[in-house]
């Protein structure tokens, strides 16, 4: 437990006990994002930062305010309102900042799993034994989360002692991945009921690359969509907008100068901001680790 979390422990602990009821799904969540801490310690942490953050913003905006509405008192209830309204948002984030975290590794696993399942069918078909085949699978391959959730298998049954099952079922409880979950409940059913795990491995391998397929289907219709409304909304919007501000400004008078600021808005800040968005969303929408 660093300084900071100590402090926070020491001062708001019997708080966070009694708020822990509202947060039951909280060990488990910290426990998938690997955030090495308790619940308690780690609500903790977050009243704290809102505390201070709630210390901070009270006299910032009161100073705004009453520059604005040139009333102390006016100013002073708003600042204090509006800093509990923000301090409460805070809080909920830091709240759901696991579950953010969980959400980022599940769609990195769920975009490798396809072709590390393909990967273990071909290292199974040697016919070598499944914990040599995760073995090989995690010391070689380079998926990044997936590969980690398969050397913590290893590290169950090599450093703490656990027979395979046992720590395939603890990686079912740890990963944050509904369908890595999925597989390696398959994988556990087959290999302890004696079944063929080279024809469960490249099943479930055609059945995972067939729906990367259809994502890959799926993002390339979307993508064409984002393209057109890219193109029909905001560059050529954008141009229109140009166009007709200037034909507008020559058939008046005196707004000349307020429409050089706005067409350089929209050129300089509102296409820049616009393109950004579109491109994020694409990224985020992209099936594919990067």
């Amino acid at each position: 437990m660093g300084g900071y979390s100590k402090i926070a422990f020491r001062f708001f602990h019997r708080y966070s006990e009694f708020i822990s009821i509202f947060f039951p799904d909280l060990k488990l969540d910290l426990k998938k994002a690997r955030i090495k801490t308790s619940a308690q310690e780690f609500l903790c942490t977050t009243m704290l930062t809102t505390f201070i953050v709630f210390l901070a913003e009270v006299p910032l905006l009161s100073y705004i305010f009453g520059t604005v509405f040139k009333s102390f008192l006016f100013s002073f209830i708003t600042a204090f309102t509006t800093s509990i309204l923000l301090s409460i948002l805070i809080f909920v984030l830091f709240t759901k900042y696991p579950k953010t975290i969980i959400s980022t590794r599940s769609k990195k696993i769920d975009n490798s799993l396809p072709f590390a399942a393909l990967y273990l069918s071909s290292v199974a078909g040697t016919k070598l034994p499944l914990h040599k085949v995760l073995k090989i699978f995690a010391k070689f391959s380079k998926y990044n989360e997936l590969t980690e959730e398969f050397n913590l298998i290893n590290k169950d049954v090599d450093v703490f002692g656990f027979d395979l099952h046992t720590a395939l079922e603890r990686a079912v409880e740890r990963t944050p991945s509904k369908v890595f979950r999925d597989f390696l409940w398959g994988l556990l059913s087959t290999s302890a009921s004696g079944g063929d795990v080279v024809i469960y491995l490249r099943e479930k391998s055609d059945g995972l690359m067939q729906d990367y397929r259809r994502k890959i289907a799926e993002f390339s219709k979307k993508l064409m969509l984002l393209s057109e409304i890219y193109l029909s909304v905001i560059i050529l919007g954008a141009i229109f907008f140009v166009i007709l501000t200037s034909i507008f400004s020559g058939m008046g008078s005196g707004t000349g100068g307020n429409i050089i600021v706005l067409q350089a808005l929209i050129i300089f800040i509102f296409v820049p901001l616009a393109s950004l968005a579109f491109i994020l969303l694409i990224k985020t929408s992209t099936p594919g680790e990067e």
